[in-house]
Formats: structure tokens, sequence, C-alpha cells
């Protein structure tokens, strides 16, 4: 596969990661933290094998050194990442939040230039800065002073973390994956979450919610199992495998503007020109960090 096509896979990956945003507005108000995410990754999990049966007519069988592995992706990359966004969410607020968030590229970049010895270049760095502006502006409408009222708390420290296991996850993929398909390393992540998170969801107790949970939120757990688990997952390890993990984890912001749009569709919220123009370059700075060697 040529790197045009596994960056249009990213493109339509950071799609289904934006409708995720939109598919936990309707689904985590109602649904415990962990009850959520073992939810979402137990319905991938079996998605996936299903998958792999019919595409790879058989399932890897796990090796005693193979544990450690998918110990660290489940547990780190998905229960870590999205427990921390969770309970981040309770304590700061959402700019603060959105722009820890955006830091993700840099971080990633950051531990690959120190761990994989990646090279750093003028027009990566530029494009991560422009892609970074434009998340800037799309989480505050234009008005950069709002940052000055930024003091950091627990949540943004649980933020960070969060952000901190997403950039480790895509890194130790990025090591790992020569020993491994793409298939069977996102099977097992997430069959390793899956069960790290059972002795979570029976002290959470969700069959106690089961009559007050609406039924869309049924709907956007499911989608966030199809579509930005099983699907979004597959791809971005394909892309980490064929481009790397740091040019990779560029097309996370471009997750807002398809999270703005989505917004304006589904939940009729009001696109502006500020919005727009922070889109594009979103777009920009990714399209000169992709073109850059």
């Amino acid at each position: 596969m040529k790197n045009r096509s596994i960056y249009f896979l990213m493109v339509l990956a950071a799609l289904f990661w934006g409708g995720a945003f939109i598919a936990a507005k309707l689904s985590a108000p109602f649904i415990p933290a962990f009850t959520l995410t073992f939810l979402r990754f137990s319905i991938a999990t079996v998605i996936l094998y299903v998958v792999i049966l019919v595409k790879e007519k058989h399932i890897y069988k796990l090796k005693k050194e193979d544990i450690p592995v998918f110990l660290f992706t489940g547990v780190v990359g998905m229960v870590g990442y999205h427990i921390l966004f969770f309970k981040a969410s309770i304590y700061t607020t959402a700019i603060n939040s959105s722009i820890i968030a955006a830091s993700n590229p840099m971080i990633t970049v950051l531990l690959c230039f120190i761990f994989l010895k990646d090279k750093l270049n003028s027009k990566c760095i530029l494009g991560i800065i422009l892609s970074f502006t434009g998340v800037l502006l799309t989480i505050t409408n234009g008005s950069l002073s709002t940052i000055s009222d930024i003091t950091f708390n627990k949540g943004d420290i649980l933020m960070l973390l969060a952000v901190l296991c997403w950039a480790c996850y895509g890194i130790y993929s990025k090591k790992v994956m020569p020993r491994y398909s793409p298939l069977t390393l996102t099977f097992y992540s997430f069959l390793f979450c899956t069960l790290f998170l059972i002795p979570f969801v029976i002290y959470e107790n969700p069959i106690s919610l089961i009559h007050s949970v609406p039924y869309y939120s049924y709907i956007a757990v499911v989608y966030m199992s199809i579509f930005a688990s099983v699907i979004g997952y597959l791809v971005q390890q394909m892309s980490i495998k064929q481009i790397g993990p740091a040019k990779t984890s560029i097309f996370i912001n471009l997750v807002p503007v398809f999270s703005i749009i989505l917004s304006s569709i589904i939940l009729h919220e009001t696109i502006t020109i500020v919005k727009v123009f922070a889109a594009l370059l979103i777009i920009t700075g990714v399209y000169i960090c992709q073109k850059s060697k």
C-alpha cells in the first residue's frame, strides 16, 4: 500500500474518532467510565475475532513472551488513555483537556527522538506548530486570551497522563510491530483491555443502570466499538508500521475538525469563520508534516 493510501485511511480514522466524541457525549453521562470502556472494547474484540478468522483463517497463538507486550498495549494504550480521559473530564475544563490532548504529536515526536532515534526536521516541526495553532483557535473560538486564564488542576494532570499513555502506546506498537500483524496486535490489545476491566466493571455494578440508559447510548457504544475501535485502531496500526508513530500521531489534529462538522450536523452547533480558518490551519499542518522526509 502506497503512502497516499494510508494517508487517506488515517483521515478516515480521524473522522471516526471525531464521531466518537459525539458518541461519548451521548453515552458517558449514563454509563460509568470503566463499564463504557469495557462495552466498547468487548464488542470490538468479538468483531475483530471474526475479521481475523475471515482474513487470516487462524488466530495467532499466544506465547509466554507475548503476554507482557499485550499487557502493555492493552492496559496502557486502551485502558490507560480512555479511563484517564473520562476521569479528567470530571475535574478540568474542555479547553484545558483539548489543549493538552493536542500536545500528543509533540510528545510522540519527542519520545520517538529519544527512544527510536527518529530524526526531527524543520518541516515536521512547522506542521505540528500550525496544527496546534489551529487546535487552539478551534477550542477558544479565536479568543486566544482565554489561555491566560488556565490553571492546572487534578484533571489537567490526568489528561496529560492520558496523552502520555497514547504516545507510549503508539511508539511501543512501532517497536513490536515486526513480530505481529496489525490484526493480531490490535485484537490482543483489545482482548487484554477487556479482561483487565472485568473486576472494575463488577465494582461499578452496571446491571442496576440498564433501565435508566437511553437507547441512543447503546447505539453510541456500538458506533465506538466498530468504527472508532475496530476500524480506527486497525488503520492506526497499519499507519504506524508504514509511516511511523510520529507522522501517524499528527492526524489526531484532524479530529477536532471532524468533531466541529459532526457537532453541527448532529448537535446543531454553529460553524463560525474562526473554526473554518482553524480547520484549514490544521489540515495545512498535517500536509506539511506528511510531505517532510
